[in-house]
């Protein structure tokens, strides 16, 4: 099968052209970050182009060059910097109110629509039976899913390309959504401080790993009178059963350890996610991903205070269905480089672009599923949907109506065989 070549990233930064295989580049970027007006790099994706705009952000291993906001769609598709237009997934609607990127200082705040603290005699859990914000939120903050959503893709979990086949594994995983994490502020905190995501278990590290999830934990111990500080876990359910009182879910990476459940929590869990639990169950290939509020009791044990969970396929490329997911499957075995599409606050009937495809030419291509529930009317073709170029025709599937159609063709883009020289070079 035929793969596409793989650009070097380029960039222009105070008159001098760079590219990330330079030995000196790290310290171009951190020399353009400590600049007094903050020199801001262009990207040299498109060819004949200025260059698009982009800012160096400070992390705690360096800095790194990061595209301006909602910028990604201009970039060029087979561009790192390359990401959808908002409105593509659900992330739209929360740029600039739940989700504030500031460039000069490489701070993103989230507005979340759940607690993170739970006061002295009170429990923290939604109205049953409600659209809680573990499912979907309605205001212009991020709930539990929409949250987990927002990490998945800023650390490029939804992306796939045919390089990435055998190379994703859960230390992986891990590690970019904690890089994802960094520079983030919820209640202007650091979402690291409350951030826990389970390291890939090793009996040799069993107690070098159990004191750092330990030291991280305490900061969850109720205190006398004081509002007591919840933290947020990130982690892949292994199994969810009864105990002798209430439930408990298991984690993998986990083995020493499971989470409470009270009895009422876990009805709302059956009920809201009634289609991933029911999935999950008959395919064994699926990971179960769990987004959660816990807190610790006075006996040092974890309880699940509020939830929410996100399916995701072996590669773990998210999937709302059975459907979503025969879609993501035929990508990935056809060897097709596109980014995922995710719903964030969405309901379940609202139009979203399953995937765009990003080797499709200059453009992305967008991929539909129309979902037939009740199978009594088929949606409209002339539907208005979210596309870069509304005169080309989209491609869309009606599973209740007909089999997959072929996917669009792959069209690669020549590259050139050597780079330019450095802008303003001798």
């Amino acid at each position: 099968m035929d793969t596409p070549p793989v650009p070097i990233p380029a960039y222009e930064i105070g008159g001098q052209r760079w590219d990330r295989t330079m030995p000196d580049f790290p310290e171009a970027i951190a020399k353009a970050h400590a600049h007094a007006h903050h020199l801001r790099p262009r990207c040299l994706c498109r060819p004949g182009a200025s260059g698009i705009e982009m800012y160096v952000a400070r992390l705690s291993d360096g800095c790194v060059i990061k595209r301006m906001p909602n910028t990604g769609w201009q970039h060029a598709t087979d561009c790192p910097s390359y990401e959808p237009p908002a409105d593509f997934s659900g992330l739209g609607p929360l740029v600039g109110s739940a989700i504030v990127e500031n460039p000069v200082t490489g701070v993103t705040a989230l507005r979340l629509d759940f607690p993170m603290t739970k006061l002295p005699g009170r429990h923290v859990q939604p109205a049953a039976g409600s659209a809680s914000s573990s499912v979907a939120s309605q205001g212009q903050k991020l709930g539990l899913r929409a949250l987990l959503h927002y990490l998945w893709d800023q650390a490029e979990l939804t992306q796939w390309k045919p390089s990435f086949a055998g190379r994703r594994y859960w230390a992986t995983v891990r590690r970019h959504l904690l890089q994802a994490a960094e520079n983030k502020t919820t209640h202007g905190q650091p979402l690291l401080a409350s951030l826990y995501i389970p390291e890939v278990f090793s009996v040799e590290q069993r107690d070098a790993i159990q004191t750092r999830r330990q030291r991280l934990w305490a900061r969850a111990a109720p205190r006398l009178g004081q509002p007591q500080p919840l933290l947020l876990m990130l982690a892949e359910v292994k199994e969810i059963a009864p105990t002798r009182y209430g439930h408990r879910a298991v984690i993998k990476h986990l083995p020493d350890l499971a989470f409470a459940l009270d009895d009422a929590l876990y009805r709302r869990l059956g009920r809201s996610f009634e289609r991933e639990l029911t999935l999950w169950g008959a395919e064994p290939n699926l990971h179960l991903l769990m987004v959660a509020t816990i807190r610790v009791d006075e006996a040092g044990t974890p309880c699940i205070a509020e939830m929410s969970v996100m399916l995701t396929t072996s590669q773990w490329l998210p999937v709302d269905d059975s459907w979503d997911r025969q879609l993501v499957e035929a990508l990935v075995r056809q060897g097709r480089s596109f980014v995922k599409g995710l719903r964030y606050n969405m309901q379940s009937d609202q139009t979203l672009v399953c995937a765009s495809l990003l080797d499709c030419g200059a453009m992305p291509c967008p991929l539909f599923i129309d979902r037939e529930h009740s199978g009594d009317a088929r949606l409209p073709a002339d539907q208005p949907v979210p596309t870069p170029d509304p005169s080309a025709p989209a491609w869309r599937w009606s599973p209740a109506f007909s089999d997959m159609p072929a996917l669009p063709p792959r069209q690669f883009k020549a590259l050139p065989s050597a780079l330019p020289e450095p802008i303003g070079a001798e």
